[in-house]
Parts: C-alpha cells; sequence; structure tokens
C-alpha cells in the first residue's frame, strides 16, 4: 500500500504541475543533446569512443600492457605509397626526406618505413599519447598530407592512410551513422505503427515524443561515462537501443492504462464533456497503477542489467553501468513526462465512449483454446525452443577488428591490403611477453619450438625495456575461426620456463575472456536469479511463477542465441541481412544478449503477471484470472513487441557486425518471447498448474503479507 501511495502522490505532483514538468524535461533534453554533439563547447561523445578487444585482467592482458608501456609503442597509422618503384634511388631518396619530415612533425612520436618490393612502401607513424581521438586523426591526416606533398614529383604515386587510428575512426563514424539511421528507421516507422493502435496522431505521438526524450538523456548519460571510463563505440548504439525500446514499451502501456481510466470514469461521456478533475484522476490513477508496473518493469531490467557489471571484463562493466543510465532515463521519462503529456493533452487523446480495455477478444479465446490443450501446448513449445536452441552448442566467438566494418569499406579495404603486403605489421598469432634476456628467450623458445603446432616462423627476441622481451610466433594458417590460433597459445603456455612469461595476443585475449566469463557465470546467475525471484514474489506473493518465469527466459534465450548461431556463423542469409560472415559471433554478443534479453523478457512477465495478479486478488478464479490477464495485456505485448521489433530491425539493419548481431539477436529473442513464450506457454502452464501458481511456504506468505506490494 505505501508504495502504491507514493505512486499517487507522484501522479497528483506531475497531473497538477504537467506544463511545468513538460518545460523541464524541455529545457534538460536540450541540454543533454547539446553536451553528447558537442554543441556547447564540449568534445562530443562520438569522440571519445574507443575501439579494441574485450578483455578481462589476466595474462594476455598483462602481457598486451606490457608490450603497451614499451619504448616506442603507442597508437599510430600507417600511411601507404604505391606505385612507385623502390629500388629506385630517387625514389629512396625522396623516401629518406619524407621520413625525415614526419619524425619533425608535430605530434608524431616515431616513424618507421618498409618497403614491399617493388612498388610499394609505407610509413607506420606512432602518434604521441597525451592527444585526444580528434587531434590523433589530425596528426594522421597532416601526415598523410606531407607524404603526398613528398611523392607528388613521382608520376603515378598513389598515397593512402589506414592502420589502427583511422580504423578507429571508421568504426566510430559508422556507429554515429548507423545510429542515425537506426533511429531514423525506428522512429517514423513506431509512430505509424502507434497511429494505427491508438487511432490518432496524438496519442501515438506521446511515446515517441518520451522515446525522444529518453535518446537526448542516455546519450548524456554516455557522454558523463566516457569521461571516466573507456566506452566502445557499439556501446552508445546498444544502450540507445535498449533506451529507446523500453521507452517505447513503457510510453505505450501508460497512454493505453490513461485512456481505460478515462474509460472507467467516464464511460458514456462524449470526449468534450470530459472535466479537468476527471483527467486528473486519471493521470495519477494511470501512474499509481501503470506507472507501478513500469517500476517493476525497470527494476527487472536493471537487475538484469546490473548482473553485467559483476563480470570481470571492463568493456561489460562499461555496458552494464552505461545500460543502467539508459534505464533510469527511461523510468524517469515513464512516470513523469508521458503521464504529464498526457495530462496536457488530456481528452483529445481519448476516444470516444470506448473502452481501451475489454475481457473479450482475440487473445480471451487465445488463452482459453491454450487452456483446452494446456499439454500439448507446453510440450509443443518446449521442444521448439530446445530444437532452435541446439547450435548454441557449438557457438565459436570472435574479437574481430576491421571485419566489424562491411567489406568493401574504404579503412577495411586499406587494412586488409596493409596486413597482406607488410608482413612485418601483421599480429602474431602469440606474442610472449618474458622477464628475461633476448639470449634466454631465444634458447626457450627454440627448446620448444618442435613441439608447437602450425609455427611458421618465429620473430627474432626483442628487448622492450625494464627488463623484459618480447618474442612474436607466427602460425599463417591461425585464422579467428580455426582452433589454429588457441592450439598454439594452450601449448607454449604448457611449456613454461624459468623466468616469468606473459602469452599474449589475439587468440590468448579470446581464450582469457571466455575463462573468465565462464568462472564468473555462475555468480551473476545467481545473484540476477535471485533478485528477479525477490522482486517477483513481492509482486505476485508466489514462488512458483517466479521460478518458472526464469525457467522460461533461459529457455527463450538459448533459443534466440541457438538462431543467432546459425545466423551469423553461416553464409545462408548473409544477403538478407547484408553482411558478411566472419565465422562466429562477436565476444561480447552473447553477454549483452542474455543481459538485455533477460530483461526484455521480464518487462513483458511483469506487463503480464501485474494483470493476472491484479485479477486474482481481485476475487477471479484461476482460469479467468490468466483468460482475462492475457485479453487485457496481450494488446500492450504484441503491441510492444511489434514496437520493438521494429528498433531492433533499424539496428540489425546497421553496417557495424557487432550492433548487427545483437540488434539481429534481441530481435529473435523479442519475437519468441512475447509470442511463442508470454501468448503460449505462459498461459498452458499456468493452467496446468491451476493452484500451485499461487504456492509459497508459509513463512514467505506472512513476508509476503507484511511487505509485499499489493493493489493499490
Amino acid at each position: 500500500m505505501g508504495r502504491a501511495t507514493g505512486m499517487e502522490r507522484l501522479g497528483g505532483v506531475v497531473a497538477r504541475h504537467a506544463r511545468a514538468t513538460l518545460a523541464g524535461w524541455v529545457v534538460l533534453v536540450v541540454l543533454c543533446f547539446g553536451a553528447a554533439l558537442g554543441l556547447l563547447g564540449n568534445d562530443s561523445l562520438f569522440s571519445r569512443l574507443t575501439t579494441g578487444e574485450a578483455y578481462v585482467y589476466g595474462e594476455s592482458h598483462t602481457g598486451s600492457e606490457l608490450l603497451a608501456d614499451a619504448p616506442g609503442a603507442g597508437e599510430s597509422a600507417v600511411v601507404r605509397v604505391d606505385h612507385v618503384p623502390v629500388t629506385d634511388p630517387a625514389v629512396q631518396t625522396t623516401a629518406a626526406t619524407v621520413r625525415n619530415r614526419l619524425t619533425a612533425s608535430p605530434g608524431v612520436a616515431g616513424v618507421i618505413a618498409l618497403t614491399a618490393p617493388p612498388d610499394s612502401l609505407a610509413y607506420v607513424v606512432r602518434v604521441t599519447g597525451d592527444l585526444s581521438g580528434a587531434r590523433r586523426l589530425a596528426v594522421v591526416d597532416a601526415a598523410a598530407a606531407t607524404v603526398r606533398t613528398g611523392f607528388a614529383p613521382i608520376t603515378g604515386a598513389s598515397v593512402h592512410e589506414g592502420g589502427q587510428i583511422p580504423l578507429t575512426h571508421a568504426v566510430t563514424h559508422q556507429v554515429e551513422s548507423d545510429l542515425r539511421r537506426g533511429e531514423g528507421i525506428a522512429l517514423p516507422l513506431s509512430l505509424a505503427v502507434m497511429v494505427v493502435i491508438f487511432g490518432g496522431f496524438i496519442a501515438a505521438g506521446i511515446p515517441i515524443v518520451g522515446a525522444i526524450a529518453a535518446i537526448g538523456g542516455g546519450l548524456a548519460a554516455l557522454l558523463g561515462f566516457a569521461g571516466v571510463m573507456d566506452l566502445e563505440a557499439a556501446v552508445v548504439n546498444i544502450v540507445t537501443l535498449l533506451g529507446l525500446g523500453l521507452c517505447i514499451d513503457y510510453g505505450l502501456l501508460m497512454v493505453s492504462r490513461f485512456r481505460e481510466e478515462v474509460g472507467g470514469l467516464a464511460p458514456t461521456a462524449a470526449r468534450h464533456e470530459l472535466t479537468r478533475e476527471q483527467i486528473r484522476r486519471a493521470t495519477v490513477t494511470t501512474v499509481a497503477t501503470a506507472g507501478r508496473t513500469i517500476v517493476f518493469s525497470a527494476l527487472t531490467v536493471a537487475i538484469s542489467i546490473a548482473g553485467m557489471v559483476l563480470f570481470p571484463s571492463p568493456t561489460i562493466r562499461a555496458v552494464g553501468v552505461a545500460g543502467l543510465s539508459v534505464v533510469l532515463v527511461a523510468l524517469l521519462v515513464a512516470i513523469t513526462l508521458v503521464p504529464a503529456l498526457c495530462a496536457v493533452a488530456g481528452r483529445r487523446i481519448v476516444r470516444r465512449a470506448v473502452h481501451d480495455s475489454t475481457d473479450e477478444g482475440f487473445f480471451a479465446r487465445l488463452a482459453r483454446f491454450v487452456q483446452r490443450h494446456h499439454r500439448l501446448v507446453v510440450v509443443g513449445v518446449i521442444a521448439g525452443l530446445l530444437a532452435l536452441a541446439a547450435p548454441l552448442l557449438g557457438m565459436r566467438q570472435v574479437s574481430s577488428a576491421e571485419a566489424l566494418l562491411p567489406a568493401g569499406t574504404e579503412q577495411r579495404v586499406v587494412y586488409e591490403q596493409i596486413q597482406r603486403d607488410f608482413p612485418a605489421l601483421r599480429e602474431p598469432a602469440v606474442t610472449v611477453v618474458a622477464r628475461a634476456t633476448p639470449q634466454q628467450a631465444t634458447v626457450w623458445i627454440d627448446r620448444i619450438r618442435p613441439t608447437l603446432p602450425a609455427v611458421t616462423s618465429v620473430d627474432p627476441a626483442r628487448d622492450i625495456g625494464s627488463g623484459y622481451v618480447a618474442v612474436g610466433i607466427r602460425a599463417d594458417t591461425a585464422t579467428p575461426t580455426n582452433d589454429v590460433g588457441a592450439d598454439l597459445v594452450t601449448a607454449v603456455r604448457a611449456h613454461r620456463p624459468s623466468f616469468d612469461t606473459w602469452v599474449t595476443g589475439s587468440a590468448a585475449k579470446v581464450l582469457d575472456y571466455d575463462a573468465g566469463i565462464r568462472e564468473r557465470a555462475p555468480l551473476v546467475i545467481g545473484v540476477v536469479a535471485l533478485a528477479t525471484i525477490v522482486l517477483l514474489f513481492l509482486m505476485t506473493g508466489s514462488l512458483a511463477l517466479p521460478l518458472k518465469a526464469l525457467v522460461f527466459n533461459a529457455l527463450s534465450l538459448a533459443a534466440s542465441l541457438g538462431a543467432l548461431t546459425l545466423i551469423f556463423e553461416g553464409t545462408a542469409l548473409e544477403g538478407p541481412l547484408a553482411f558478411t560472415s566472419t565465422g562466429g559471433v562477436e565476444t561480447l554478443v552473447p553477454v549483452i544478449m542474455l543481459a538485455f534479453g533477460f530483461g526484455l523478457a521480464m518487462d513483458y512477465e511483469v506487463f503480464l503477471l501485474s494483470r493476472i495478479v491484479e485479477l486474482h486478488e481481485h476475487g477471479a478464479s484461476d482460469a479467468e484470472a490468466v483468460v482475462k490477464g492475457v485479453q487485457r495485456s496481450g494488446k500492450i505485448i504484441t503491441s510492444a513487441a511489434l514496437l520493438i521489433l521494429i528498433v531492433l530491425a533499424g539496428f540489425a539493419a546497421a553496417e557495424v557486425m557487432i550492433i548487427k548481431q545483437v540488434g539481429t539477436g534481441l530481435a529473435i529473442s523479442i519475437l519468441l518471447d512475447a509470442t511463442i513464450v508470454r501468448m503460449l506457454l505462459v498461459p498452458a502452464t499456468m493452467t496446468l498448474l491451476g493452484g500451485w501458481n499461487w504456492w509459497a511456504p508459509g513463512w514467505m506468505r506472512r513476508l509476503h503479507t507484511r511487505y509485499g506490494i499489493h493493489d493499490a
């Protein structure tokens, strides 16, 4: 009762000060967009983003850090010159002159020149480490201009810039472009669908206004986080996707409940006969009822995302913290801005003497059909979900660099050509950092080399300062989609010398990341499951319902991850989905999908259970509560799912691979959950369980009586 009274008080404040609430939100949103886009004299959010491999603290990360701290290390770019005869004395003179100019350029910490006979050369330009992203790119652009000027007298010479810094800029620029495209697809289509759902433009526009506000608030929150932690470029789209979807869902629920409450207060009144007092009372009741459901939903989503903070990967923790901030923004928008818009719009969003909720309709008929065939539905749905989940057992995880960009993109092509033509710039399959002398490291590698699989060459041991050396072990057959690199890492680690070593490289980082995630997963799952059970118990008074929800969510998520594996590890859907398969799923995607997918699934579970519990508490029988609950929430759930599928489709059209995979995977998860699970499996199992749905031990029932959340 206390919390419901609190929501009623909030509804009263919003209803009485609706215009002031709107004005405050307008000012706040303008400031948020201005800050995020760099219009207030600050660096924009997108200029602060980074790209890199997901990692956990451990051996491979320590080795990578030692390499990064070595003299001569640092972020770099490659300026490539083609169509010049590198053995020509005049070209060699020009090349030396250009190198000297580059070395003397501002912001350049060092230059290495390489040749690829007969007609290509490259300058590896290392940039000083104290520059921002925009300034680093400016140094690279200036270096490329210097090279173009120097080689201009040589007929046919062509110059291209590539490497780490331009690739990072290309990815962040593509992320920004994908965000605009995703929102450009999602918002207009969502508005069109909601016009059909609500039968009016004004009612349909309210959730969209809320979503825009949430985008602004979310981007500003991400800007703040980008100032204190490394924020992956793809994170912006992923958490914006979450906030956009939640805000549309919550806005849809709030507007629908407002219209229902107005219909209950004045069931026969014409629209123009509604009084300001009736509008105010409807707003208060809407915040007290739908607002309570939204708070529960936001808490369940937040619990799921908060689990990411417990993982050992800083990248995943950053996604989790950023995701929590966006959920908070979506919640604040839903329980303040959206009801204020309803109160101001008032009678203009209310249908003439029509209830938005009725106890008879398609979903009631569907629920009764499921109740008659509940055993067949349970067996059939679970079997189908398990079959769809089967490919998950063979999922291969990859950590892409240039492959994040679509094939044919300029920077991806340049990066791939540099890797092909300048072997010295390729990363070895394994790099060993050792606290030893070059001679000690060489003796050790020579001794164990015959036992190492697939080795094609070993780089000379090089001194990296402070008593450390690095040795690169190359395996030409190693790719992100086979086990050659992983097998080599395992073999090297199995032959430790007497001195300290750290085995690192892309394959080592993926192995350590996977091991770290697996090790922490039981704790994360346990914490999220326990918190979810407690929250749903407080809402339902049942232990059976939360346990059932956890099992069904696990089935749904396993099925969606299985489908994602099938799609992106194969090539059959490359054309329709516009991607080039990397042979695996990006390392961040499964964790993000599990966290966000679980949260969104619980979102729909709360929508459905809140209505069933409400009916049950008012005396409806078990069967009647299920039928009416499915009917009253079915339109909201399916409409919300359709809208979030539109949002996800916009992001599934992204060019950056990780965003495409997250968008596609979550779309599959939502499609399965809002239709197969919520509309079929849940009512079928509730029919099967009957009175056991409300079972809980006696001591828990007493706790719920005292501390549970009850209908206001």
